[in-house]
């Protein structure tokens, strides 16, 4: 991608990540958005479709949607109808537990909508210890489900301390079912914030993921590990963070931000009752400082025309700073392993 592009932007985004409602029945330690009760305010189901409508007209291709936990949003069924009659393709982010045989019937009329089922461990009592009791299960069924219905289905797992050594185990039961695998990264974000420490991986696990990714190439990561591409996976999608060039996202109460995991008043982009979409799209300052964002501290590395200095948002809730630098990038990690192991021979 050539800088002129990243300068230039797109008139609108490829994609959108919209997270319709912070409404949630589970209270995974993962989340990104602390998600629970649904947010004081959110959009209306009149606001919802007029940004629909908007989003439409300024040519976005793609809405993932997201939460919280779409399906507990009365009208989601609604937005979503009003996504697909105007050609608009949609993914969705879902736990799986409000996915009935009736609604995935219903799902399957139109071949404009992709699912997700969040499932984080292969064994069970992994994925409960993040997400809760009855929650593999639940994911299961839902998986199995979707699986017998024409809707592309995969299973997505978030990358974590806890299950890194079953991302193989995933990728065979995602086969089992008949669904893909989608890998994402864990970041200091909402709830997650709360239990990094506990639940981030270690720097031998990112490395020993980064050398898995090299050799399951139908692994589908979006974005997220980038910063951890090999050379063999580096056709296969972007090498910098697309944030506010690509992609954004619109929060619940119509805010918008550069990405999902940067929500908050610092990164608010501007706010859809007060200027369309695409005035904020163009106008933004946020925006335009996420375009012209350059990573000057990595650009000696070997590996900066792989990541560029990897993920802003991960800098920023870790550094406070989103020029600093990826510090879960593939070389720190390396570094981080040769020092550890040069600490203990001298010891």
């Amino acid at each position: 991608m050539s800088n002129r592009f990243v300068e230039a932007g797109l008139s609108s985004p490829v994609n959108l990540t919209w997270e319709v409602t912070l409404a949630c029945n589970l209270r995974c330690r993962h989340c990104l958005s602390s998600s629970a009760e649904p947010a004081v305010d959110e959009l209306s189901t009149a606001e919802a479709l007029e940004l629909v409508a908007q989003l439409h007209q300024d040519g976005v291709f793609q809405i993932n949607f997201g939460g919280g936990e779409p399906f507990m949003r009365p009208d989601f069924m609604q937005i979503l109808a009003a996504c697909h009659a105007r050609g608009m393709m949609t993914c969705i982010s879902t736990n799986g537990t409000l996915l009935t045989p009736e609604r995935v019937e219903q799902l399957s009329r139109t071949r404009l909508v992709a699912i997700q089922v969040s499932l984080d461990g292969a064994q069970k009592s992994t994925c409960e210890a993040i997400r809760g009791q009855g929650t593999y299960d639940a994911a299961i069924n839902a998986l199995e489900l979707l699986a017998r219905s024409p809707i592309p289905t995969s299973i997505n797992t978030v990358l974590t301390a806890d299950n890194a050594d079953e991302i193989h185990a995933l990728q065979q039961l995602a086969g089992q079912l008949g669904v893909t695998l989608r890998i994402s990264r864990f970041r200091p974000s909402g709830r997650g914030a709360d239990n990094w420490e506990e639940l981030r991986p270690s720097p031998a696990q990112l490395v020993a993921f980064s050398a898995w990714l090299a050799d399951n190439q139908n692994i589908r990561t979006g974005d997220s590990f980038f910063s951890l591409t090999s050379r063999e996976r580096q056709g296969l999608g972007l090498n910098l963070c697309g944030a506010a060039k690509l992609t954004c996202c619109v929060g619940p109460t119509g805010k918008v931000y550069p990405c999902a995991f940067l929500q908050s008043d610092r990164f608010t982009a501007g706010n859809l009752r007060q200027n369309s979409f695409k005035e904020i799209w163009d106008n933004s300052e946020i925006f335009t400082s996420f375009r012209g964002l350059r990573i000057h501290s990595c650009e000696d590395c070997q590996r900066f025309d792989q990541c560029h200095g990897g993920c802003p948002a991960v800098a920023y809730h870790l550094k406070d700073d989103i020029e600093g630098g990826d510090p879960e990038c593939l070389e720190r990690c390396v570094t981080s392993i040769a020092a550890a192991n040069a600490k203990e021979s001298a010891a």
